[in-house]
């Protein structure tokens, strides 16, 4: 059986209620909710800060910076994790399907949040290679703390790197925007993305060619969009026995699509790639659905449920 999740964000500030909801929408391979609309703290940058001791970070308005001391949002982070994670052991008593959680990946840190002389984190050998490390690290104490509090559930930790072919391919702005920083060759990349591979589902919406970088930090999935993936890199993939995500809910115009439109973009990507049965295809969404209005949310998940039904039985057949 063909199954489905989501990428994890998704709209509104109600922590408990999304979780219910995922819960039951998505019961095999639950997202851990992620609520922007909390604040910047609750954001995909400022969430994967709330997870990093003995770096301190503050807000400024051209957003997050390495500083010598956490200010309140910061602060706010942290405490948000372990808000969200009291909520977690509450409501999934007896959980024993898989839990993936999300959290940005050390690049898109990198290119994101600003030295405390200015420019990007990613202008500096030193401090990304130390931000990665302060990640690695948080996030194994993060996956610990769930398979502690829901020891029924199979933690999935899925790194979220928007940035990820941007940094390879030397396209961030510096801060005076008139200059690009250096591109990063594939050997820093794969170090940095190494102690988060095992297991681990990589995902990156955007256009480009990443999969090797993946392949070489020992990631065990992939998350991609539908719309953008290269055929020829899926199916490789799959064929040395790794998962894929296929994202074919696009979520970038946040408008709800229907049964037939994921069932046909599903079997036109899937009759291509002349699957196997041993290959493991999962359908999701394409990037998260935070930006969606919050009423369209179920019935798009109960869509693409469908979808995967009926794209199973179709390959089924043959």
């Amino acid at each position: 059986m063909i199954q489905i999740t989501a990428a994890g964000s998704v709209p509104g500030d109600d922590f408990r209620g999304a979780l219910k909801a995922m819960a039951e929408a998505l019961p095999e391979v639950l997202p851990f909710p992620e609520l922007p609309a909390r604040g910047a703290g609750s954001a995909m940058i400022g969430r994967a800060l709330g997870l990093i001791n003995g770096l301190a970070f503050d807000l400024q308005p051209a957003g997050w910076r390495l500083t010598d001391h956490s200010d309140a949002q910061h602060r706010r982070a942290r405490a948000q994790w372990r808000s969200d994670l009291d909520d977690v052991e509450e409501l999934l008593q007896g959980f024993d399907g898989v839990l993936k959680v999300g959290v940005a990946g050390p690049w898109t840190l990198a290119a994101s949040v600003e030295r405390p002389a200015g420019d990007r984190l990613l202008a500096d050998h030193g401090a990304r290679r130390e931000l990665a490390e302060a990640l690695a690290e948080g996030v194994a104490g993060i996956k610990a703390e769930l398979a502690r509090r829901v020891p029924g559930a199979t933690v999935w930790l899925q790194v979220d790197e928007p940035a990820l072919v941007a940094v390879a391919e030397g396209q961030i702005p510096t801060a005076s925007g008139f200059s690009r920083h250096r591109r990063v060759d594939a050997p820093e990349l794969v170090a940095a993305l190494q102690p988060f591979g095992d297991g681990s589902a990589l995902h990156c919406c955007s256009p480009g060619r990443w999969f090797d970088v993946a392949r070489r930090a020992g990631f065990a999935a992939v998350s991609v969009d539908a719309q953008l993936v290269d055929l020829d890199d899926l199916a490789r993939w799959l064929d040395e026995g790794r998962t894929a995500i296929l994202g074919v809910v696009d979520t970038a115009h946040a408008t709800r699509q229907g049964v037939d439109d994921l069932v046909r973009t599903s079997l036109g990507i899937l009759r291509q790639l002349q699957l196997d049965p041993g290959d493991t295809i999962m359908l999701g969404t394409a990037c998260g659905l935070a930006g969606w209005n919050q009423r369209d949310v179920l019935p798009q998940l109960e869509a693409l449920r469908r979808a995967a039904e009926l794209v199973d039985e179709s390959v089924a057949r043959g």
